[in-house]
């Protein structure tokens, strides 16, 4: 497992460059013509091992028979050309040409479509900004929750009470004053003398 960021690439295999790939094709081929085909093998050899397929195998095996056999043909025929039949003239001129033009034909063909697809699949892809995974929202215990609105709440709350300005002299309440006494004290004094004239009052009609 990887963490965030780009995976890494997988290593590709370094490949040969297009001038020695040229280069090896136009020996080998030089070399298949020259021999009249009797190293044809040797080109096949070569895309067997490239392109490691069982069929490339058995096309290797089938020119080894054949270059054998042309070989033997060869190595049978009378020294002196005059003394060789139509026949067999017609007969290696056409097994040489076949074997030539089947040689050449197939290898260049299978090797130059096997190292195209090659560099088809080996070619880095666009590089792409890698993709960050959202945060997830962070999910709070319901208690947590409920602490969290009230806080809220009371924050809404002192927002909403008036600041008192710093700034204004604040004066203190007036201090409600006492009911003066005196009041009371004149009361008790009428009280007193309204009761003395009643006294005198009643004192003057008894005489």
């Amino acid at each position: 497992m990887h963490g965030y960021g780009p995976t890494p690439q997988q290593q590709t295999t370094s490949l040969p460059s297009p001038a020695t790939l040229t280069t090896v094709r136009v020996i080998l081929v030089t070399v298949t013509v020259l021999s009249c085909g009797l190293l044809g093998w040797v080109a096949m050899l070569r895309l067997a091992i490239v392109t490691r397929r069982p069929r490339d195998w058995v096309l290797l095996v089938v020119v080894m028979v054949l270059n054998a056999a042309l070989f033997a043909f060869i190595m049978g025929t009378p020294d002196d050309p005059d003394d060789m039949s139509d026949a067999s003239v017609l007969l290696m001129l056409l097994w040489i040409v076949a074997l030539l033009a089947g040689v050449i034909t197939y290898y260049l063909y299978v090797e130059i479509r096997h190292y195209s697809s090659l560099r088809s699949l080996g070619s880095p892809p666009p590089y792409t900004a890698p993709a960050h995974p959202a945060p997830l929202p962070y999910q709070q215990h319901p208690a947590q929750q409920q602490q969290h609105q009230h806080q809220q709440h009371q924050h809404q709350q002192q927002h909403q009470q008036p600041q008192p300005n710093p700034y204004t002299v604040q004066t203190p309440p007036p201090t409600p004053t006492p009911a003066p006494q005196r009041l009371d004290q004149v009361r008790a004094e009428l009280d007193e003398l309204s009761d003395y004239l009643r006294k005198e009052n009643r004192e003057g009609e008894g005489r």
